[in-house]
Parts: C-alpha cells; sequence; structure tokens
C-alpha cells in the first residue's frame, strides 16, 4: 500500500523530529551542569551573551526548522547517500559540541566543532537552495543561531 503525499511528509517529519531532539536530549546530557557549573560560572563572557532560557527556546525552534527542512528535502534529493552523511555529520558535531565545551572545558575543541558544524549548516542552505527554493530559509535559523554561537565560544577561549 503506497501512502500519499502527505503522510510520508509526516512520517518524515516525525523521524526528523525524533532524530533532532535526540541530539538536544544528548547535548543536554553531556552538558550536565555545565551552564551553572562553577567552572562556566567563572569564565568571562561576551555582553551579548543572551540569558539562558534564551538557549532552551533557540535550539528548539531550530530542530523543529531544521526537521521540516529535512524533510522537504529528503524527496527531492536524489544523492541519498551524500545528505546523510552531511546529516550525519551534522548531528555528530552539534552533540560533540556539548561535551568537549562543557565537560573537558575545551574551548579551543569546541571552537572548531562549532566553525565546522556553522560551515556544514551553511553548505546545506548553499547547495540544497536549487532544489528547495524559499523553504531553504527554514535552515536560516540554525545558520544565524551558529554564528552568535561561535562568537561566544571565540570570546570565551580569547578572554579566558
Amino acid at each position: 500500500m503506497k501512502l500519499n503525499n502527505g503522510k510520508q511528509m509526516i512520517y518524515r517529519l516525525i523521524i526528523f523530529l525524533l532524530i533532532n531532539f535526540a541530539a538536544l536530549g544528548l547535548g543536554g546530557f553531556f552538558t550536565g551542569t555545565g551552564v551553572s557549573s562553577n567552572w562556566y560560572e567563572s569564565l568571562a563572557k561576551a555582553p551579548w551573551t543572551p540569558p539562558g532560557w534564551v538557549f532552551g527556546f533557540a535550539w528548539t525552534s531550530i530542530m523543529i526548522c531544521f526537521s521540516v527542512y529535512m524533510a522537504y528535502l529528503w524527496p527531492v534529493v536524489e544523492n541519498k547517500k551524500t545528505l546523510v552523511a552531511l546529516f550525519v555529520l551534522q548531528w555528530i558535531l552539534n552533540v560533540s559540541w556539548n561535551p568537549v565545551f562543557f565537560y573537558f572545558h575545551n574551548t579551543l575543541g569546541g571552537l572548531i566543532l562549532i566553525i565546522g558544524l556553522t560551515i556544514l549548516v551553511f553548505l546545506f542552505l548553499f547547495k540544497y537552495w536549487p532544489a528547495l527554493k524559499l523553504i531553504s530559509l527554514l535552515i536560516l535559523p540554525y545558520a544565524i543561531w551558529l554564528i552568535i554561537a561561535t562568537s561566544l565560544n571565540a570570546y570565551i577561549l580569547l578572554k579566558n
């Protein structure tokens, strides 16, 4: 029995939501008490560092938008291997930043990871723009947030 496009879209969206929120969950697990830890509290942070609640709101919104983006992208991409490889790399970089930064206190390693993730998200935007056109704007919150997060990480690296 073949599913209609609407049902297929819903299934793809649910799958990407589960995968992307699993990344957030793992990232949160690896962060542990990182945000409220003595180490993080004692760091000199950028004056533009948003309040803590903004991070949760931003990442939730980003992962919803990115999941919708991926659900639209999946059926129009011919080379699924490349798409899966890019998506998996994005997922690994996203999840890896938390333990590197908060658990290992490696601000340089965190900066390298987040720069790689930022480049990768922009690659998604530009590589798949022809396939999705305006739907590609759904990835912009991710890209913009990563620019901000990269600047915050860089500030911490340079000032501590």
